[in-house]
């Protein structure tokens, strides 16, 4: 009987975004998370003496600041090196040969797979054979699993690849394959890297994406970690997922349909924000809140959105270790017969006007010729990154129009019919 561990995209020293411009924000929890979250690797792989770890791809996010980072993974690779576990590398997009300039000597029971060819390595005293190979450069668009060779018989076979399969979305498709070609191989264990998200593609063989080890941002919510195997007389008779990540973040979508003051409003949130602190167990929670439903209150959250903003952080702050990234206003106003029907005044005549409203991006630079000289002008982490301003996709463009648009209509309605 022997175990290993099974770890991907820990992105080293990556920085956490999306709460860094909040004053309350835990900044040291942000700083520290990739490498308190391996450490939680680290110290599993020893609580539960394993044989072997595996690491595929992405260990590092980028080429090094400075020698800090490399001297941490060294101290922990020193560290199960005294413990008598081995660790087999892989190199993904982002620590590809080419990207990670900078070099630092490893102790002898960490091994890196070439990156020029598929290699095979023989653990002879548990009878196990490991293939894999390194990522050359960043983007790998070639099919790598074609060049790793059949199952040797008598050994329990592992494919080490870092890949995005057929593709995953969010995810650049890199060292392309499918599932076909990988059960072809006749091994007994896929450990696959580069989907953050835990997927158990198939179990005859095990296909295993473990997911990162800790998010690090609001498109990577929920619990992240490694994959546990345990393999008894040549199969695997366990593969159970542990928890490793330090941090979490969470979407927390809250139906306000029945909220018809704001007391219950600070209340249904309150509420959703308790049941997200229990699910975290302890962990710091980063929550970004969905607002939905359709809402009797929708047009004053519509008019003061900042100030709702930083009473629903007060909530938060109020639970302990809950951050909130953001609020997303998605609520829709209740219906109304008296205004919606088919009356001719000024006032419906405005409503129908709002309704048939439309925009995409080159249209809305158009109606504002200001906007393109503006968004030329923001900060790269403004302007770009997970958000961007003046996103031209449709699925912005359409939440932008719809929030102009329930705006528009409620400040008419407040206000009356035009004199």
């Amino acid at each position: 009987m022997f175990r290993f561990l099974h770890t991907a995209d820990i992105h080293l020293d990556s920085p956490l975004k999306g709460l860094e411009a909040h004053a309350d924000a835990p900044v040291e929890e942000i700083r520290g998370a990739t490498r308190r979250a391996f450490d939680n690797c680290i110290d599993l792989a020893i609580d539960e003496a394993v044989d072997f770890l595996l690491i595929a791809g992405d260990l590092y996010d980028v080429d090094w600041k400075d020698y800090n980072t490399g001297l941490f993974f060294a101290g922990r690779m020193g560290k199960l090196h005294r413990a008598g576990i081995a660790v087999f590398i892989v190199s993904g997009n982002h620590d590809a040969a080419n990207q990670i300039t900078k070099t630092m000597p490893l102790p002898d029971n960490v091994t890196l797979f070439s990156a020029q060819k598929a290699q095979s390595i023989r653990l002879e005293t548990l009878g196990v054979i490991i293939h894999g190979r390194s990522y050359p450069s960043r983007a790998v668009t070639e099919n790598l699993a074609l060049q790793y060779p059949p199952c040797q018989p008598g050994y329990f076979n592992i494919g080490l690849l870092h890949t995005s399969l057929t593709g995953r979305q969010g995810h650049e498709e890199y060292a392309p394959c499918t599932l076909d070609e990988l059960q072809s191989k006749g091994y007994d264990y896929w450990a696959l890297g580069h989907v953050h998200k835990r997927e158990v593609v198939a179990d005859d063989p095990w296909i295993v994406f473990p997911g990162n080890i800790q998010g690090r941002h609001i498109r990577e919510t929920g619990a992240k970690g490694a994959t546990l195997i345990t393999v008894e007389d040549g199969r695997i008779t366990d593969v159970r997922e542990h928890q490793l990540d330090v941090l979490r973040w969470t979407g927390c979508e809250v139906d306000l349909s029945h909220c018809d003051t704001a007391q219950r409003v600070y209340d249904v949130v309150r509420q959703a924000f308790e049941i997200e602190h229990i699910e975290a167990d302890g962990r710091p929670l980063a929550l970004r809140l969905i607002l939905t439903g359709q809402c009797p209150v929708h047009t004053l959250l519509l008019e003061r959105t900042a100030q709702w903003t930083e009473e629903f952080r007060g909530i938060g702050a109020g639970l302990g270790n809950l951050w909130l990234e953001k609020v997303k206003f998605r609520t829709t106003r209740p219906i109304d017969p008296d205004v919606s029907g088919a009356g001719d005044t000024a006032l419906t005549g405005l409503l129908h006007s709002i309704e048939q409203f439309e925009f995409d991006g080159e249209t809305l630079v158009e109606l504002v010729p200001e906007l393109a000289s503006l968004n030329n002008k923001l900060p790269a982490e403004i302007s770009g990154g997970d958000e961007p301003f003046l996103a031209s996709f449709p699925e912005k463009i359409s939440e932008l129009r719809s929030q102009v648009q329930e705006l528009l209509r409620a400040r008419l309605l407040r206000h009356g019919e035009p004199k």
